[in-house]
Formats: structure tokens, C-alpha cells, sequence
């Protein structure tokens, strides 16, 4: 069976139950979850609004970041959803999951995991905050 089992960018919202469900694994004895949230300011900066999107290859770039975590850590089981569109504070914007043997192996691979994505993965956020400035911030930022 696969290890990468759940991959999206979505434009609805993303479920926490769902991506836990997708990397259950009797062989796993951890299973570590990051879960990125609309916060209520950015550089010490009130945020009023925040829109994801991305580019047409944003799903490709995710199959090739899950596919090198799973290649370089002993994982049974992932699982990566990135949301687009507008989002409101507190919404959930990403989920990542990852499932292995071990829990140091679990934390590792999850890290991976969220950072490759947020380096890679062509999604860019654009942020409006309350003084009327606004900030694009996207892969490799």
C-alpha cells in the first residue's frame, strides 16, 4: 500500500478528522499532526483578511515534497491538505499528518514534511492588514 494517503489543495474546509483517519496505521507507533491556523496578526501587525492560491501545478509540487519525505523517513502512512481562498481568523489553512514506526521518526518526518511544503509548493498568501497595507508571502519565503 502506499504511505502518501491523503494529498489536496482545497478550496473548502480542510478536516483534522479526516487526515487522522487517513494516516491510521497499525504499524505506527506515532503519529504527529500540524495543523496551521489564521492568526489574528502578522508582523505585530493586525490581519483583516487573508486569501490563499496557487498555481495549476501546486498538487504536482505536493505529490514530489510528500514522495521525498516518505523516500527519507521510515513513514507508513502521510497525509498533506492546503487550503485556498479567503479564510477567515481561525480557520485552518493546512494539515499535515505523518505516521511511523517511531515517535522521533513521527516529529522528523512531519517537519519535513510542512517545511518542504511551505518552501516548495507553489501557494501564496496574501495578507491585508488593518492599517490598509498588504504583503503577498508564497513558496521559499
Amino acid at each position: 500500500m502506499d504511505v502518501i494517503r491523503l494529498l489536496g489543495i482545497r478550496d473548502t474546509p480542510l478536516s483534522v478528522d479526516e487526515v487522522l483517519a487517513a494516516v491510521g496505521d497499525h504499524a505506527a507507533g506515532g503519529t504527529t499532526f500540524f495543523v496551521g491556523t489564521v492568526r489574528e496578526q502578522d508582523h505585530g501587525k493586525p490581519v483583516t483578511r487573508l486569501s490563499y492560491s496557487a498555481h495549476p501545478t501546486a498538487e504536482a509540487e505536493l505529490r514530489q515534497v510528500a514522495e521525498k519525505v516518505a523516500a527519507d523517513f521510515p513513514v507508513t502512512a502521510l497525509a498533506a491538505v492546503h487550503r485556498v481562498g479567503d479564510l477567515e481568523l481561525g480557520d485552518t489553512a493546512v494539515i499535515v499528518a505523518v505516521a511511523a514506526p517511531h515517535r522521533d521518526e513521527a516529529f522528523r518526518a512531519a517537519r519535513r514534511l510542512i517545511d518542504d511544503l511551505k518552501a516548495n509548493v507553489p501557494i501564496w498568501k496574501h495578507q491585508v492588514f488593518a492599517d490598509g497595507e498588504t504583503e503577498w508571502v508564497g513558496a521559499g519565503e
